[in-house]
């Protein structure tokens, strides 16, 4: 395997040891490439080379360059196995790219453990990060493995706080002990599983946790919380639930406990309004295909659940598979000529805009695949058409300040994308921390019907390249597009607003948010004259906006005497509606005046005690 950077030091314990705290108080052969890709490497290679070439000499002027080819080979950090390799071979791999990958947390490397269909026996497969665990069937049941997907937090004392950026999918698991353990963070989705027994989302000793979500999943046994702070659960079936800490979500879950936040802090909704689960790639045949889930409305339980799912089916051959390397210009090329894009695990430069413009793209990431703007670019822009779906990809911010970092749909977009919506899910941002980063906002919805089904838009608190101007970003998420529907939002540490919703009829479901620890004073946050930017503000025109299960949580620890006047900021209008509502102030770091608008009470002393609001207005 290529090596992988090192992290750049010993990870922070600062904040997510202080909650964490706060919450206990309350072989090569092991790898078998598809026989019908595994000649075609040296094939890739050649092309990838030549396209690099043609991309530096050929002047602009010359006429339009060869078709690209579609489909090839995965590259050397996809890892394909297949049941019939003795598992001790299969093991022993697992455990190599979780030794190079479990403390890696702002390194280079980037992996997809990829599991043909059968049965495997006495696997434990420990994710490190920047991995992605999938099987390769239809269905979760088509790929089973006895034994564990496991993540715990042994590399960091205990603490699973920074357990980000990694992945389980379209798996059945049969857990050794009956139960498997999923101790992660953010950024770390469980999707479309299958777990024969129950599943503990906290480390070995029941250490701290800041989770989390899980989609499109059966579980047979009960889901165990326990130290997990908050966490959001959609379209699911599971056998029972344990506990809550502070803001648990469940919308669309067969077996959820039933509504009572704040005590316990559940906030359940029968179905969820609209979802598309996310694509993901499958064996037919010897060759790999893209199946693309349809559309639900008023979603309840799993897609799988009763032989071939519903939706699509694309042949690898009409997907540009790129490696990392390839430029901006050639992803452009692809996209213009009619391909969807297949990102390989890796770490890509772009010095112009990934541009898509044609309806029903997808662009589907392996193993964390990141893109970087260089000269302060856009990463990716999205035309205002139907049908896009965007997954499995990281953003990670330049040095030199980009406006935007992903934008979804142009300024002033207004078409009508009812019946064939835009999905971005599993689309991770990040601002510093692998080094400096920076931009003014992160992620911009203009696009109508826009579904932003679970992303992590962090601006970062610890790692290399931080600090109040070194990783400056003012905004997270700006909503300007109607009708837009985010379930499992994520969004932290932004200079000013996290989440700015100028939309109309928007919704959310689920939103876990920290304001930015590294606030200099109290002037440094001042909004006017009110004490900070809310986390969530919703914008004073609009007249319609729902959500659920929604907290902001405050850690100054530069300066603990800053007030925040409150987490949330809408209009006081009828049809702007919350439910679950809550603040917290961790350890002390700063207190909230107010929940909401002037409405809910303020935290106070060091007891890490959220505030609540049931209902707003």
């Amino acid at each position: 395997m290529p090596p992988s950077s090192p992290s750049s030091g010993p990870p922070s314990i600062g904040r997510r040891a202080v909650i964490g705290a706060a919450v206990a108080s309350a072989s090569a052969s092991a790898v078998i490439g598809l026989s019908s890709q595994a000649s075609a490497r040296t094939a890739v290679d050649a092309r990838d080379s030549a396209v690099a070439a043609r991309d530096s000499t050929v002047p602009s002027a010359r006429k339009r360059p060869r078709p690209l080819p579609g489909g090839g080979d995965l590259g050397p950090n996809v890892l394909v196995f297949d049941p019939s390799t003795p598992g001790g071979q299969v093991q022993a791999r697992l455990d190599e790219v979780f030794r190079q990958q479990e403390s890696a947390q702002f390194g280079t490397g980037r992996y997809a453990l990829l599991f043909k269909p059968g049965i495997y026996h006495g696997l434990n497969a420990q994710l490190g990060f920047y991995t992605s665990i999938a099987g390769l069937g239809l269905s979760p049941d088509d790929t089973t493995i006895n034994g564990d997907v496991t993540v715990d937090a042994g590399w960091f004392d205990g603490n699973a706080t920074q357990n980000f950026w990694r992945s389980a999918e379209n798996l059945a698991l049969v857990p050794a002990n009956g139960t498997n353990r999923w101790a992660v963070a953010q950024a770390a989705p469980f999707r479309r599983m299958h777990v024969r027994g129950g599943l503990n989302l906290s480390p070995t000793g029941y250490g701290w946790a800041s989770g989390g979500y899980i989609a499109d999943s059966r579980i047979d046994g009960q889901v165990g919380p326990y130290s997990q702070q908050q966490w959001y659960t959609r379209d699911s079936a599971i056998g029972g639930w344990l506990n809550g800490v502070w803001n648990m979500v469940f919308s669309g879950v067969e077996g959820a406990p039933a509504q009572s936040f704040p005590n316990p802090p559940y906030t359940t909704l029968d179905t969820t309004p609209v979802s598309r689960e996310k694509p993901f790639l499958y064996v037919d045949g010897g060759g790999f295909r893209v199946f693309l889930p349809e559309k639900r409305t008023n979603a309840r339980g799993v897609t799988w659940g009763n032989g071939t799912p519903r939706g699509t089916s694309l042949p690898l051959t009409q997907f540009y598979v790129a490696r990392p390397g390839v430029s901006a210009a050639t992803l452009n090329q692809a996209l213009a000529q009619g391909l969807h894009l297949l990102l390989t695990p890796g770490i890509y430069h772009v010095d112009r805009p990934i541009q898509v413009n044609r309806p029903n793209t997808v662009v589907l990431g392996l193993g964390y695949a990141t893109v970087v703007p260089d000269g302060g670019v856009t990463a990716l822009k999205v035309a205002d058409v139907d049908g896009v779906r965007l997954a499995g990809f990281l953003v990670d911010a330049g040095p030199v300040n980009s406006a935007t970092l992903l934008e979804i749909g142009p300024t002033g977009a207004s078409r009508d994308h009812s019946a064939n919506p835009t999905t971005v899910q599993d689309v991770f941002v990040r601002i510093g921390g692998a080094g400096a980063g920076k931009a003014t906002t992160s992620m911009v919805i203009n696009s109508r019907h826009t579904i932003v089904d679970h992303t992590w838009v962090w601006r970062a608190d610890h790692g290399d390249g931080v600090g109040w101007e070194t990783n400056r970003a003012d905004y997270g998420v700006v909503v300007n597009g109607d009708d837009v529907l985010a379930t499992g939002l994520f969004v932290e540490h932004f200079n000013k607003y996290d989440v700015q919703w100028n939309g109309r009829r928007g919704r959310t479901i689920f939103f876990q948010n920290e304001k930015a620890y590294d606030a200099p004073n109290q002037a440094a946050i001042q909004n006017g004259p009110v004490k900070g930017y809310a986390a969530y503000k919703v914008g004073d025109r609009v007249t319609s906006h729902e959500g659920w299960g929604l907290g902001s949580y405050c850690y100054y620890n530069v300066d603990p005497t800053i007030v925040q006047h409150h987490g949330f900021a809408a209009p006081d209008t009828p049809g702007v509606r919350f439910h679950g509502l809550l603040v917290v102030s961790l350890g002390g770091k700063g207190q909230y005046e107010r929940v909401i608008n002037d409405t809910g009470a303020p935290t106070s002393g060091t007891s890490t005690v959220p505030s609540t609001v049931v209902s707003y207005p």
